[in-house]
């Protein structure tokens, strides 16, 4: 759960950055919001949570 939390915080600080240098638009902000929130409700959820959890896992081998 730690680790969800730490990656949405991290995400939505990227598409903050991403927003401000006007790098990506509202719209492709929301629609990307708008898929990650399809995807959580899909039998491929628990494979992102698994592949999540080894990057953070790897993460702190480094």
């Amino acid at each position: 759960m730690i680790v969800s939390v730490s990656a949405a915080l991290l995400l939505a600080v990227v598409v903050i950055v991403l927003l401000r240098q006007r790098t990506v638009g509202i719209g492709s902000a929301l629609a990307c919001s708008a898929l990650g929130f399809c995807l959580t409700s899909t039998g491929i959820a628990p494979a992102i949570e698994t592949f999540l959890a080894a990057l953070a896992r790897l993460a702190t081998l480094v």
